[in-house]
C-alpha cells in the first residue's frame, strides 16, 4: 500500500515538490554558510519524495542547544511559509475522504518544515 500511495503522491505533485526542495538545497549548498540549511531542505525533499512509510524522529545529535536558534532563524527565513503551504494543502485534502491519507502526509511534512533542526527522517521503503 505504501508503494501505491507514494506513486499517487508523485503523480499528483509530490515529485515536483521534492525537486523544488532538492533545487533549493543545491542552491543553498553553493554558499558555505548555507550548508546547514541545505541539509534541512534535503531532509524535507526526502520526506516529500517518499512520505508514505517515512517516520520523523527527534535526534540526540551533536547540535544540542544550537538547534533552538537555528530553528528560529529557519522559521523567520522561510520555514513559516513552507509550514503554511503544507497545512493549507493538508486541510484542503482532509475535506474529501479519499484525500485523508495524503492530508496526513502533508501534516507530517508541516511538522518537519516548521522546525527541522534536531529531527531525522527514516525512510521505510518496503
Amino acid at each position: 500500500m505504501r508503494i501505491i500511495g507514494n506513486l499517487l503522491w508523485w503523480l499528483f505533485g509530490g515529485l515536483e515538490a521534492a525537486i523544488g526542495y532538492f533545487t533549493g538545497s543545491v542552491a543553498m549548498a553553493i554558499t558555505i554558510i548555507g550548508i546547514p540549511v541545505a541539509l534541512q531542505t534535503f531532509k524535507l525533499g526526502l520526506l516529500c519524495l517518499w512520505p508514505f512509510g517515512a517516520v520523523v524522529k527527534e535526534t540526540d545529535g551533536p547540535t544540542g542547544c544550537i538547534r533552538i536558534p537555528l530553528n528560529i532563524l529557519w522559521i523567520v527565513f522561510g520555514g513559516l511559509w513552507s509550514w503554511l503551504m503544507h497545512v493549507f494543502f493538508g486541510a484542503l485534502l482532509f475535506v474529501s475522504i479519499i484525500g485523508i491519507p495524503f492530508a496526513k502526509q502533508h501534516f507530517k511534512m508541516a511538522r518537519l518544515s516548521l522546525a527541522p533542526f534536531g529531527k531525522t527522517v527514516e525512510l521505510n521503503m518496503w
